[in-house]
């Protein structure tokens, strides 16, 4: 059976109700023809021109912020590429035809927006429906209530009611907003003053990334760090505290000061697990935190690891295949109610291979298996092993991180051994 033609362009003008299209910059693209009908404007009154500068703000309502309110919802949208709906505003226009008559008008709208192919907002979808009618019935209903009116003027006292408490819950919206904004603020300074550029590595290329997930206040307990050994070797470690926000922040730092200690004195990556695991005990938040520590032997060409329930490092080799590290696996920080000794394994490596840790954010999707996560990586890595570390740690996350943005933090480092 033939597919049918759609003109998308008709359809959009035909759409019932106000719509209209903006760019990311807040400048018309297209309206529909109900937008263009209910505002009294022209298409090419609005087309290519900035939305304020259509509609202004009337000079003689500015307690109505309704500008503000609408640009602010605009922004967030572009911003965290997600939708935003806001409570209903009041928003006056400007007669067209008889400059400096302002119209009182109320209105419920959404923003809305199309990602374009790099994940990026392309445009803004505004969509709102005018309520003025409802509003205004409020001071007649208010007044026949009063009198003893009948079911149905209380019915519409009450539903004109629901534009003051929306107008309350846009006020508290906005106040948890920019509490949770400095949150979000304060966590990331302080996750970027504990994860600095990695020291020396000798000989040795090495990149790491960090990358808070997009559009949420959820900041996260990821971490990575690079330790020097003894006789020029090197230990390499990522880890993910259960959690968001401050609270997370805080143990992962202490959790990632005590391992980078414990790696220190330590025979090994299991003996370093299993310190670290005592002190997890001992810290609000560490339980079930996850852990990967490897040990490298530059002259032996070894790599000794062990794993506290992370996911598996990536061991790509020259020739293109890729080992995951899964040899010494063991639960998270603090899950068994006694400890035990912790496994570890050795592998040996060439030169010029490649060695990936990386927190879950990088690989899991709450739609897939970890496994399809896990063959994703793996074919990234043999595509883009001749890179240099810097280049390939920007290519991972390009292949790997979803368009629209993670929703996870991710934490990442790429060593050419």
């Amino acid at each position: 059976m033939r597919e049918p033609h759609i003109d998308y362009a008709e359809v959009f003008r035909a759409l019932p109700g106000m719509v209209a299209l903006l760019t990311p910059d807040l400048v018309y693209a297209d309206a529909n023809d109900d937008f263009l009908r209910l505002a009294g404007r022209s298409r090419e009154q609005l087309l290519g021109r900035y939305i304020f500068d259509v509609f202004p703000e009337n000079p003689n309502e500015p307690a109505a912020a309704g500008m503000r309110e609408t640009e602010a919802s605009m922004l967030r949208t572009v911003a965290t590429g997600e939708r935003d709906t806001m409570a209903l505003l009041r928003y006056d226009i400007e007669d067209p035809q008889r400059p400096g008559l302002w119209q009182e008008h109320y209105w419920s709208p959404v923003n809305a927006p199309v990602l374009g192919p790099d994940g990026k907002v392309d445009l803004i979808v505004h969509r709102v429906e005018e309520v003025t009618e409802l509003i205004r019935a409020r001071g007649d209903a208010d007044g026949e209530a009063r009198g003893g009116a009948g079911e149905d003027s209380r019915a519409r006292v009450l539903e004109a009611e629901l534009y003051t408490r929306a107008r309350e819950l846009q006020e508290v919206n906005e106040r948890l907003r920019t509490a949770h904004a400095h949150e979000r603020e304060v966590a990331l300074a302080l996750q970027a003053a504990m994860l600095p550029s990695p020291g020396p590595t000798g000989s040795h290329d090495a990149a790491v990334r960090y990358r808070p997930a997009i559009g949420a206040l959820n900041v996260c307990g990821d971490w990575y760090d690079l330790v020097g050994l003894d006789g020029e070797g090197l230990a390499v470690a990522v880890g993910d505290v259960v959690g968001h926000g401050l609270a997370a922040a805080c143990a992962m730092g202490q959790l990632r000061s005590a391992l980078s200690g414990a790696t220190r004195v330590a025979d090994g990556p299991a003996e370093a697990l299993e310190a670290l695991d005592r002190y997890a005990r001992s810290v609000d938040g560490a339980e079930s935190t996850t852990v990967v520590t490897t040990f490298i032997d530059w002259d032996a060409r070894t790599i000794t690891y062990s794993s506290a329930g992370h996911p598996p490092p990536a061991l790509a080799h020259p020739d293109g295949t890729v080992t995951f590290l899964d040899g010494a696996t063991d639960p998270p920080l603090a899950a068994r109610p006694v400890q035990v000794p912790r496994p570890q394994a050795r592998t040996p490596f060439v030169e010029g291979s490649l060695l990936v840790l990386y927190t879950d954010g990088l690989i899991e999707r709450r739609t897939e298996s970890i496994d399809t996560g896990l063959e994703r990586l793996a074919e990234s890595l043999a595509h883009h092993r001749d890179l240099d570390p810097e280049t390939l740690a920007d290519a991972l996350l390009a292949d790997l991180l979803p368009p629209a943005g993670n929703t996870d933090d991710t934490a990442l480092i790429v060593l050419r051994l």
